[in-house]
């Protein structure tokens, strides 16, 4: 259990806020954010039936993250789901280097969309919500799409890329929440923690 927050500041009315994933992306935005938090790895199927919309498979999937970390009365537990899309195909993971391989060509200067899902299940009530945001590749030569194979950074990241690292270069142009792409709504995700009353570290 990793803890987020170290301080003595009186929160002992708001909800304990548990991040139900392993992702250094997610840590670093919740944090970027000022809530307290601790991180509980969620280890579930992620198995889908592929008939899912990727807005459904996002929710489908953060919510299971979220459901999957045990929840005591006084915690709220956020999950998160990540997916590219784009002409009627869900980009996951890569599963090895030639799947990063096909991927990335595939997405070579082509527009896409990124969907990212966050479930926040609290005492009372559980959310299901998504947002999305637009990602248009520059034309990639196999060079390139090897050249950032090779950093390894495209590992377990959705669509083969990480746009907040080295993964930027491949890049021409965004639209929507920079957040989303990088694993976890911005806006999106303050709106409902705050209105869960989970209360912000102060300055």
């Amino acid at each position: 259990m990793i803890s987020c927050f170290d301080s003595d500041r009186n929160l002992k009315n708001a909800p304990r806020l548990i991040l139900a994933s392993s992702s250094p992306r997610r840590k670093d935005i919740l944090s970027m954010l000022g809530y307290p938090f601790e991180v509980r790895a969620s280890d579930c199927d992620e198995t889908l039936s592929g008939r899912e919309t990727p807005e459904e498979a996002v929710k489908i999937l953060s919510a299971r993250k979220a459901f999957a970390v045990s929840r005591e009365s006084g915690e709220a537990v956020l999950g998160a789901d990540t997916v590219v899309f784009l002409n009627g195909r869900i980009l996951g993971k890569p599963k090895n280097r030639e799947d990063a391989f096909n991927t990335l060509s595939f997405l070579s200067g082509k527009v896409h969309h990124v969907y990212t899902g966050v479930t926040l299940i609290t005492d009372d009530k559980t959310l299901v919500l998504s947002d999305m945001a637009l990602v248009e590749f520059k034309e990639l030569s196999e060079k390139d799409i090897n050249s950032y194979i090779d950093t390894g950074e495209c590992f377990g990241k959705a669509g083969s890329y990480a746009i907040q690292g080295i993964g930027e270069r491949l890049v021409a142009r965004t639209e929507g929440d920079f957040y989303t792409i990088v694993g976890l709504p911005l806006v999106l995700t303050d709106k409902i923690l705050t209105d869960a009353g989970i209360l912000k570290i102060k300055p």
